[in-house]
């Protein structure tokens, strides 16, 4: 009997990474949900995980913090699909941003998934079959004038994807990054609150309306099974067309 396959989806408590983990698990992975602190959302997310017949663990750490990577990075075992979801957005005038605003992003955004890559490719080279995941963000293309360090950081993650997907696809590991456009999730829930913000956010959609989080859920699925193994170096947009404007 073949042994199950593990999946770790950081930010998995709410959102994107929440439809993301659901989904794996109904495509057969023991999933491992990482949260900071809104450990009652994972809770309801394990829940809905093993009341489908799945299995479901979850860890906490600030990822903000590198200590707290490299800590959850050791706790997590050896993982078969890494998705990096879990990200921080400051939004302010990029004269007035801080460093330590900008290191906050840094840290959260980028090194800490460097970090569980580290961590986790080895074992993936053991099987010779691993799945890399990041989640990026359509400003990629289209950079908010107010989050300079979050499109910038963005960027940077796809370079590293390419990068990566070219060190280890002959180790049978895929490493892709996905772009969600605008995502109909707690933190763009306030703002779509406003009747006017919403109707000019869906006017600069070619299809008319942003998103919800299982509309990105299914390309992750394609990307971890065997039907995605010849995807590898790509950031592929879930975006409505925002990103081809």
């Amino acid at each position: 009997m073949e042994k199950q396959k593990r999946a770790l989806v950081t930010g998995a408590s709410r959102g994107i990474g929440r439809a993301i983990a659901i989904a794996l698990s109904e495509d057969g992975y023991e999933v491992i949900l990482h949260c900071a602190t809104g450990v009652q959302k994972a809770e309801e997310v394990k829940s809905i995980i093993e009341q489908a017949g799945g299995k479901a663990t979850i860890l906490t750490a600030d990822l903000c913090d590198p200590v707290c990577a490299k800590a959850m990075a050791q706790q997590m075992g050896d993982v078969d699909v890494l998705v990096l979801n879990v990200s921080i957005q400051i939004r302010k005038p990029w004269q007035e941003i801080t460093l330590e605003e900008a290191n906050a992003q840094i840290n959260c955004n980028f090194l800490s998934s460097l970090t569980l890559i580290q961590e986790a490719v080895p074992y993936m080279k053991t099987q010779k079959w691993g799945r890399i995941i990041t989640i990026g963000s359509v400003q990629e293309a289209k950079p908010h004038p107010d989050m300079l360090i979050y499109s910038s950081i963005k960027a940077a993650q796809t370079a590293m994807v390419k990068s990566l997907s070219l060190q280890l696809a002959k180790d049978g590991i895929t490493v892709n990054n996905v772009a969600p456009g605008v995502i109909y999730t707690d933190r763009n829930r306030e703002a779509l609150a406003d009747p006017d913000y919403a109707k000019k956010v869906s006017d600069s959609i070619p299809a008319g309306y942003y998103g919800e989080p299982e509309d990105c859920a299914g390309i992750i699925s394609l990307l971890c099974s065997e039907k995605g193994r010849y995807i590898t170096g790509q950031s592929i947009f879930v975006d409505g067309g925002k990103s081809v404007q």
